[in-house]
This record gives C-alpha cells, structure tokens and sequence, in this order.
C-alpha cells in the first residue's frame, strides 16, 4: 500500500516540477499522521504552508515559480513580474514570486495579486506552470513602466519572442475598454509595426513619425538578411550603426558587403548613426526626405 502511493506521489510530483500539495497528498491516500512520518524522514520537504518537495528541492526558478503558484491554492496562475520572466519577456526573475489568487493567500517570499477579471482566456501555460497568458501578462506589466518608451521596449521585446499575438491583445483590451492599460497598449494594435529589437530602432520610428517620414517597416526578412528599416516604396533601407555594436573590423566588412549586393539588386542603404540621430535629427530627416523623394522620381 505504502509502495504504491510513494509511486503515485512521485507520478505527481513529476507534473508539478518535483511539488505536491498536502491535499493532493490526502486525496492520494495518505493520511495525517504518514504525511508527518515523511517529513521526519527527509522524503517529503515542507517549502510553503501545504506544499512539499518530493525526494529533494528543486532549484531552478520554474520550478520553484509553480511551488508558489500551488501555495496559493486551487486556480492561482503565475503573473505580473513572474510571470514576465518566466514567458522570456524580461532579464532576470523578482525577488519575491508573484501570483494571482483567487482568494486571500498570504504566504511568505509571494507577492500574491488579487483579481476579479482573469478568464480563462487569461490563463496559459509555460514549461508546465499556470501562468497569466502572454496578452494578460502585459497587460498587468503595463503600469510598472512610467514612460511610453519603456512600455514600447517591454511590448516588442514580448513580441520578439513570438508568443505575444496582438490579436490576443486586442481581444484583452476590448473586455477592458475604459481601464487606463487600455489607453496606453491601444496604439500597439492601431499601428501594428513589426517589432523592434532594440532602443535605438526605437529611436528612428519615433524620429521618422516627428519628421513626416513615410511608415517603415521594421526587421522585414529580406534573402539572407533582414534590414533594420526598410521603405518598401522608395526601396530603401535604413541601417542604424553605433559603434557599440559595430567596432570590429569582421562586422565592418560584413556590412559593407551586404549594403554592396543590395545595391545591385536596386536597393539603396542608408546608414544613419545613433550620435547623429541624437545630435542633428533636423539633418537626417531633410536628407533622408531628400533621398526617398529622388528614388521615387527614379522609379
């Protein structure tokens, strides 16, 4: 008997990261008093009030991310911070576990939310662990970043890792029509651009909207390539250089032989440099009107 519900548990334990809860160890069969010898003897170690490790403690972050969310009882979901880190949308995890509960679970090291509008459509999973959905997920993120540039990083970095759906997004925030997440995200599903995959791609699509310049496409693939900014129309591409990330000699030539096979397929190559786009944007942007206005008299 004792055989077969050690089995059982280990079975369990092996879905829920190496954890099992004290009420699924009672409806497994075992009772108070063998849950308590367990303990004594090592095999089942206490982490939160009800939940225990099974043989040892796990350590990586998932796994102790879903000890947290089964210390907070029946339907509580991975979210906000936590939930971010574990979908691959920020660097590095809090350092308390968040949660949504659905009802009042204060347990020490989690940062437990309480809600009244999660769905289902809200929930997901993630390597095995009940988290908010990707779309759910930025919208409870949105509030913690006070500047729309920041916002705008966080959202394309969410859709770079191609689980984000605006679609979903979109779905989201019209259940929420008058929260105030929904007047910040809105512009992400007005004007769906691919996204970006660093500030300074940032910084040209707010330079090329202040300047008139035409909509570009952003990180477009394009053969074995995929350029920075592309005007489709005008068939010209924009490369934004800094010499952080291009002060070696190896990436020198590279670039200057892509911009030179790029040529003799018809397209041009701007390349702009991020101190002159800080320093003299009124320069860029007139030169660069210059050069789509020229290339569309050309074609």
């Amino acid at each position: 008997m004792g055989e077969r519900i050690d089995k059982a548990i280990a079975a369990l334990a092996l879905t829920q990261h190496g954890y099992v809860t004290r009420q699924q160890l009672l409806d497994l069969g075992l009772g108070r008093r063998a849950i308590r010898y367990r303990v004594e003897a090592g095999s089942l170690i206490p982490v939160y009030a009800g939940v225990y490790a099974v043989g040892h403690l796990p350590l990586s972050y998932e796994a102790r991310a879903h000890a947290a969310v089964l210390a907070c009882g029946d339907h509580a979901v991975l979210s906000h911070g936590s939930a971010a880190a574990l979908w691959g949308y920020v660097k590095g995890w809090p350092t308390r576990f968040e949660v949504i509960a659905t009802y009042d679970r204060r347990r020490q090291g989690i940062r437990a939310h309480r809600t009244k509008t999660l769905t289902r459509r809200d929930i997901d999973r993630q390597r095995g662990v009940p988290v908010t959905s990707p779309a759910r997920t930025v919208f409870d993120m949105t509030p913690r970043f006070n500047t729309d540039p920041k916002l705008r990083r966080f959202v394309n970095d969410a859709r770079l890792t191609r689980t984000l759906n605006l679609s979903d997004l979109a779905e989201l925030l019209n259940r929420h029509p008058r929260h105030p997440v929904t007047h910040r995200l809105t512009p992400f599903i007005a004007t769906p651009a691919g996204p970006t995959r660093s500030e300074l791609e940032d910084i040209f699509v707010d330079f090329a909207r202040r300047y008139g310049l035409p909509e570009p496409v952003i990180n477009t693939p394009m053969g074995r390539t995929e350029p920075d900014i592309l005007f489709p129309e005008e068939r010209v591409i924009v490369e934004i250089d800094s010499w952080r990330f291009h002060s070696d000699r190896a990436s020198f030539e590279s670039d200057r032989d892509k911009d030179a096979e790029r040529l003799a397929a018809g397209i041009a190559t701007v390349r702009v440099t991020e101190e002159r786009l800080r320093a003299s944007p009124d320069r860029e942007a007139e030169r660069l009107h210059a050069i789509l206005r020229a290339r569309r008299r050309a074609a």
